[in-house]
């Protein structure tokens, strides 16, 4: 069986965080559920790819967040986040989420 994907989690967890900032007007509360939501994916990506690939992504995040909120003075707070969780999530994909590529072709000549 194969493990769930983190990259919605890690992209979803920047865009419900700034949601709950903004509506409860707690940046502290938004953060919360970002830390909420970064935690199990740090957690899965160690044990998928090792602390090396896990302290990468989590910076990846991290600079995510403070990117978007640069491109925010130029494209409004929306779509800043939206675009760094896209960011985030094809991070999390490309880098812990997805087959490799030695896995599956070591799985097609076993066949």
């Amino acid at each position: 069986m194969r493990p769930l994907p983190t990259a919605p989690l890690a992209a979803g967890a920047l865009i419900v965080g700034y949601a709950v900032a903004v509506t409860s007007g707690s940046r502290t509360l938004g953060g919360f559920v970002l830390l909420a939501c970064a935690l199990p994916c740090v957690c899965a990506w160690t044990v998928r790819r090792g602390p090396r690939t896990a302290t990468a992504l989590t910076g990846v995040g991290l600079v995510a967040l403070i990117l978007s909120h640069l491109v925010a003075l130029a494209t409004g707070a929306w779509p800043a986040v939206v675009l760094s969780a896209a960011a985030m999530g094809a991070a999390a994909w490309v880098y812990a989420d997805a087959p490799s590529v030695r896995r599956q072709s070591a799985g097609a000549s076993a066949i």
